[in-house]
């Protein structure tokens, strides 16, 4: 018997994929007694006009049999006398392609189904290229609904070529085309005798003998370490599954991101001791030195991989709310999480085509190239050559739901040609020679809240008290450093980019910085926040309500936007996001300067401003 095969089948809504794997279930006898007897009762009710209703076995949802659509991925397990397999059927409706991506980032195997009497579907391309992205290297594509062509030859020969044209550029290492009915039978498990013409394999016989074998460029010995097991103060070991090669006890490692090289002292492999492991397995490797180790780091041998923070990447956008440089994302790649950026978004890609087109958002189940930067070193590799640290997921920091899978093309050569450099003079010593904490202290709230009045009546009183500060403000920042920007989502992510940055550097001066922005958007502040670092960071929410900030309208922008003059105006045209955990709040309604100062200073005491 050969190896456990794991595929799955996708394509466009009602090309037939339940149906298609239900009837070789059935016709194989791959399903228990029960199961059969239940399925010829379940189809009585359905809506296959009495016949056998095959993809029940597999759409298990009460809304997908009511809609006779899969919604989620369902995984059957079966075993033929030749081999084992674990099939995920995926969804084919377009809403649901985030579902199809997760069932394809376990296979080996793509089953695509194109319906005969539609030929190659805009789905039918995305499902493809989406197969490829996850590195799935084996593909079938199974034209189904044969039966309602008639079996003409001559149909399945004109969408035959076009798939063939089509899947050039995925570069596939197998592709096999066959001819079936999922509703009949035909070339199912057995060979139709209604399509003569056709001579190949039937779909089960050809899953049955397809080599999948990862013939992958990974070399060496490459474990990311998932835990660290400290049972007892003598025992330190590092957990994991191994990933590419083996290793042996006494064999020397070396730890990444760090670079630190130690000797193997022993293994365990299922509570049991033992001289050597491979590829596969999970493992507690003990180490001769006592070196940093932790989640997310991996221990290597033998290989090249990458340790740094940038890189370019394919991905394939899954959330609702549109994609645009700038935002903010958990990465996780392997066993590591760190929070990252989209630096910009190179082009997307035409699904039907393939073209590269130019784009400053992505849209949902939309494939784009995009310059991505960690905030923390990570190791990882192209896809190609190691597809553990080849691939990743981004996570929405605000919902916690995955918003994006993608695959590592290559890093980013502008990254190795920089070194940050150390200066004798430090932080410390400038914010000791100024005698103060180094701190940003950010008010955020709606245009008129009273910002630019607090910031410059407070710089005063802490320039009177002997303080060093500096003021950002909006509109003066927008006048030098930021006068390129305008006030699109992009521009408005750009423009509170740089002033953390900027506040970040003069914190480093030693100085205390406070800054007036409207800065609307909830994620931006906390990339601000990660910027400058937590511990410097004082976010100070100037609550004053949209009503009074109306009636002030110092500089008549309300009455504008209201008339539709001003496009994105934070609160009227476009979303102001209140900070939920500010440090500090002040709604200046109702008290006068002196009075919002007094509390200000009094607050910004706490946090040792």
């Amino acid at each position: 018997m050969q190896s456990l095969l794991k595929f799955i089948t996708c394509g466009s809504v009602d090309d037939g994929k339940s149906t298609l794997i239900g009837h070789m279930l059935y016709d194989a006898k791959l399903i228990f007694a029960d199961q059969e007897k239940a399925l010829e009762l379940d189809s009585k009710v359905g809506s296959n006009d009495g016949g056998i209703d095959y993809s029940l076995l597999l759409d298990g949802l009460m809304a997908e049999r009511e809609q006779g659509i899969t919604i989620d991925v369902a995984y059957r397990y079966f075993t033929s006398d030749r081999r084992s397999f674990i099939v995920a059927d995926t969804p084919g409706h377009e809403e649901y392609t985030r579902n199809m991506a997760v069932g394809a980032s376990f296979a080996d195997l793509a089953v695509i189904l194109v319906d005969a009497s539609k030929g190659v579907l805009v789905q039918t391309r995305r499902h493809s290229r989406i197969c490829a992205l996850m590195g799935i290297r084996h593909v079938v594509y199974a034209i189904n609904k044969m039966d309602l062509v008639d079996y003409d030859q001559g149909t399945f020969e004109e969408i035959s070529s076009e798939i063939t044209k089509m899947a050039v550029e995925y570069n596939f290492a197998s592709q096999y085309l066959i001819p079936v009915s999922a509703t009949v039978g035909d070339n199912i498990t057995k060979i139709s005798k209604k399509m003569p013409w056709y001579h190949g394999k039937t779909l089960l016989a050809y899953l049955e003998e397809i080599d999948v074998t990862d013939k992958t460029d990974a070399t060496g010995f490459v474990l990311p370490i998932q835990r660290v097991s400290r049972p007892n103060r003598e025992y330190r070991g590092f957990q994991g599954q191994i990933e590419v090669g083996e290793v042996a006890v006494g064999d020397e490692i070396m730890v990444l991101p760090s670079g630190n090289k130690s000797k193997v002292k022993s293994i365990y492999n299922m509570m049991e001791q033992v001289d050597s492991a491979f590829a596969g397995q999970a493992v507690s490797i003990e180490l001769e030195d006592e070196i940093d180790v932790s989640r997310g780091c991996v221990l290597v041998r033998d290989t090249e991989l990458k340790v740094g923070k940038m890189f370019t990447a394919k991905i394939l956008w899954m959330d609702d709310a549109k994609l645009v440089a700038g935002k903010n994302y958990y990465l996780k790649l392997g066993t590591n999480t760190v929070p990252a950026v989209i630096m910009n978004i190179k082009h997307k890609i035409d699904v039907n085509t393939g073209a590269k087109v130019k784009a400053e958002r992505l849209f949902k189940n939309e494939i784009a190239v995009c310059d991505i930067s960690c905030a923390d070193q990570i190791v990882f590799d192209k896809f190609k050559n190691h597809k553990d640290l080849g691939c990743f997921i981004l996570i929405d920091r605000v919902t916690n739901m995955t918003s994006a899978c993608g695959v590592i093309e290559h890093s980013l050569r502008r990254e190795g040609n920089l070194t940050w450099h150390e200066m004798d003079i430090t932080r410390d010593l400038r914010s000791k020679q100024k005698g103060q904490s180094p701190k940003t202290v950010w008010l955020t709230g709606l245009s008129g809240a009273g910002k630019s009045t607090l910031i410059n009546e407070l710089e005063k009183r802490m320039f009177a008290a002997g303080k060093h500060t500096m003021v950002l403000d909006g509109d003066n920042v927008r006048m030098g450093l930021n006068k390129n920007l305008g006030f699109k989502e992009t521009d408005r992510i750009e423009n509170i980019r740089r002033v953390a940055e900027v506040a970040k550097l003069m914190n480093d001066a030693g100085l205390i910085v406070l800054t007036s922005f409207i800065s609307p958007f909830a994620q931006d502040r906390q990339n601000a926040r990660r910027i400058i670092g937590e511990d410097s960071f004082v976010e100070v929410y100037v609550s004053t309500s949209l009503e009074e900030c109306e009636k002030r309208d110092v500089k008549g922008l309300y009455k504008k936007a209201r008339g539709g003059e001003i496009p994105n105006f934070s609160g009227i045209t476009s979303p102001y996001e209140p900070p939920t955990h500010a440090e500090i709040v002040i709604d200046t309604a109702g008290q006068t300067v002196e009075e919002s100062v007094d509390h200000l200073m009094k607050e910004l005491e706490k946090w040792g401003c």
